[in-house]
C-alpha cells in the first residue's frame, strides 16, 4: 500500500497505453484500509472461497487480485489434471465482487447481476490460477467489471470475464 503523497500509475482499461497520475492522500489510505478489511471478510465469509483456498493478494481503488492454488479437489478431468471450469468461474466472480467493493463510489456490499465468462484454454495442471479484476464504471445502481484469469503463463489467459454487479447503499 502506498503511503503519504506518493504518485501512483493508474491504467485505464478502455485506453491502452494511457495512464493518469493520481495523488494518494492519508484519508485515501484509511479509506482503502477499511475496504481491504471488508473485502477480506467478504472472501472469508464465502464457504466456496474458503474451500477453494482463495487468497486476496491485492486490492486498490476498483481493482482486485485473488489467487486460487492448484488442488486435486478442483480438478475437472482426472485423466489430464485440468482444473474444472466452475472453479475458474468462482475465482473470477469473487475477484469481480472484491473489485466492486473496493471502488470509491461503492460504499457497501455487492452481488452479481450478470457474469459472462469466455474460457480461452485449459489451465496448466499444477499451477495456481490468479484472477485480476477492474471495476471500470459505477452508476447509482450498477457496477461494470472486467476480469482475467491466468496461470503461470500470463500472456495467454485461461479465461476472461465481463460482468455487472449491484451497487448497494449509494444515493
Amino acid at each position: 500500500m502506498l503511503m503519504g503523497e506518493q504518485a501512483q500509475q493508474v491504467p485505464l482499461p478502455f485506453a491502452m497505453g494511457v495512464e493518469i497520475k493520481e495523488k494518494i492522500r492519508p484519508k485515501d489510505i484509511a479509506f482503502m484500509s477499511d475496504k481491504i478489511e471488508r473485502a477480506s471478510q467478504f472472501i472469508k465469509a464465502l464457504p466456496h472461497a474458503v474451500a477453494l483456498g482463495m487468497e486476496l493478494e491485492e486490492l486498490d481503488k476498483g481493482t482486485a487480485v485473488i489467487s486460487m492454488p492448484y488442488s486435486d479437489r478442483i480438478v475437472g478431468d482426472p485423466s489430464t489434471g485440468v482444473v474444472h471450469g466452475g472453479a475458474v468461474s468462482a475465482v473470477l466472480d469473487t475477484c469481480c465482487g472484491a473489485a466492486v467493493m473496493s471502488h470509491p463510489s461503492n460504499p457497501a456490499g455487492t452481488a452479481t447481476i450478470d457474469l459472462r465468462i469466455e474460457y480461452l484454454r485449459a489451465a496448466t495442471p499444477g499451477q495456481k490460477i490468479t484472477a485480476r479484476a477492474t471495476c471500470y464504471h459505477v452508476t447509482r445502481s450498477v457496477a461494470f467489471v472486467r476480469a482475467t484469469a491466468t496461470d503461470d503463463d500470463e500472456e495467454v489467459p485461461v479465461a476472461m470475464a465481463t460482468g455487472t454487479f449491484t451497487v448497494e447503499g449509494k444515493r
